[in-house]
Formats: C-alpha cells, sequence, structure tokens
C-alpha cells in the first residue's frame, strides 16, 4: 500500500478539528436522504465537542459549530439546519478598519502626558505654584527619558524643552536647578528619602506636586 502524502492531500479548512471531522463531512454531503444528513451533522457536532476540549473554556454558543460544518463543507451542505444558514459574505466580511490615534507629539521620548501637565502648569498664576510645577515636570522628564535611553540628560535641555512645549511660559534658572539638584529623578528622590528615614534624619527640601504649596500657606496664615 503506498502511503498518502500532506501535500497530496485536501487542504484542512478548519485545523483546529483536524483532517478526519472534514473527511466526516464530506461524507455527510454524500448521503442521499435529507433527513438522515441531518441526522450524521447533529452526531458530528457531539463528536466535536468531546474531540475538541478547547470548547470547554468558550462560552456555550452552539450555532458557532452549526456554521463551522457549512464553512467546511464550503457552504454546500443541505441539512434542516436549526439555526439560519450562514452567508459566506456575512462569515468572511473583513472588519472595519480602526485608525489609529494620530496625535503628534512633539517630543515622543517625554510622552503625550507630558505635553498635557505643561498645559495645566501653564495655567498657574501664582509664581511659586509655577515653580514648583517646572520642577515636578523636570524630574519627570529625566525619569522618563533615562528609562528609554539608559542615559542622563542635561537639565540645562530639560529646561529648554519645558520652555518650548509651554511657549515660553515656564522657565527656570538653570543655576538654581543644577545648585539644588532640582530634577534628580524620582527614584532616586524616594531611594534618598527612605534611606534618611531609617537613618532618623529630618528636614530636606520636598517640592510639592503642581500647586500643593502647603508650607507657604501656613507661614502667610
Amino acid at each position: 500500500m503506498i502511503g498518502e502524502y500532506n501535500t497530496e492531500r485536501p487542504h484542512i479548512i478548519l485545523k483546529e478539528y483536524g483532517r478526519n471531522v472534514q473527511k466526516l463531512v464530506e461524507y455527510i454531503r454524500t448521503v442521499p436522504d435529507k433527513n438522515k444528513r441531518t441526522e450524521l451533522a447533529a452526531t458530528l457536532i457531539e463528536l466535536i465537542k468531546q474531540l475538541t476540549p478547547s470548547l470547554k473554556d468558550q462560552p456555550e454558543n452552539p450555532q458557532r459549530l452549526w456554521d463551522d460544518l457549512y464553512i467546511i463543507a464550503d457552504f454546500n451542505l443541505d441539512i434542516n439546519n436549526p439555526y439560519p444558514v450562514p452567508e459566506r459574505e456575512i462569515l468572511f466580511k473583513k472588519p472595519m478598519k480602526v485608525e489609529y490615534p494620530q496625535s503628534k507629539v512633539r517630543f515622543k521620548h517625554y510622552g503625550k502626558n507630558i505635553e498635557k501637565l505643561i498645559r495645566e502648569a501653564m495655567k498657574k498664576d501664582d509664581p511659586q505654584e509655577k515653580e514648583e510645577a517646572i520642577i515636578y515636570l523636570g524630574k519627570l522628564m529625566k525619569t522618563f527619558y533615562g528609562n528609554w535611553n539608559k542615559e542622563t540628560l542635561d537639565d540645562s535641555v530639560i529646561l529648554n524643552d519645558i520652555k518650548l512645549m509651554s511657549e515660553g511660559k515656564l522657565t527656570l534658572n538653570i543655576d538654581k536647578v543644577r545648585e539644588d539638584n532640582l530634577f534628580e529623578k524620582l527614584y532616586k528622590e524616594k531611594k534618598r528619602d527612605r534611606e534618611r528615614d531609617r537613618n532618623g534624619g529630618g528636614g530636606g527640601h520636598r517640592h510639592q506636586k503642581f500647586g500643593k504649596n502647603k508650607n507657604r500657606r501656613r507661614r502667610d496664615q
């Protein structure tokens, strides 16, 4: 007996069911009596449920199996289908293309949210709150850039980028930033604070996020 090569066999239409199920569907199509074909189709569906464990993990949808029989039979199957006979055009209709949101980000290495935060900081009227916002932005930008590029970004570059994105409305003296190390990366600052707490240290300057200048308000009272 000469073996049958896979390249000489018919193409498997639905691979999850295998070649034997496809052969059974082809046999059902040859049965003359329509009622008998319907009976055999129902039996085959029950067999598929037993042979395909993955179906147990999916929501119960018996119509899908009947539709799959039509797909395997290339929609040439005359049986008493308990469900509406599927249409080839509907089953194989391509989904509508979902357009990817095209929002321009001027500095992609910082991300879109940085630009949103800069717009919020531009709304600040209080000079102290605006300065705190710039410092917080600088920390974020330095951290984000370092995470993606694995290198340090100079503080002057960060200040210039903030100035560009804010159309010149957010500025800070570079000497002050460098002297007090105001743009220290966030994770370094947190690590430093934890070490200071363990050693029982106190004090130190901590910058508040976006206008939360509680200490200044207490002094004014």
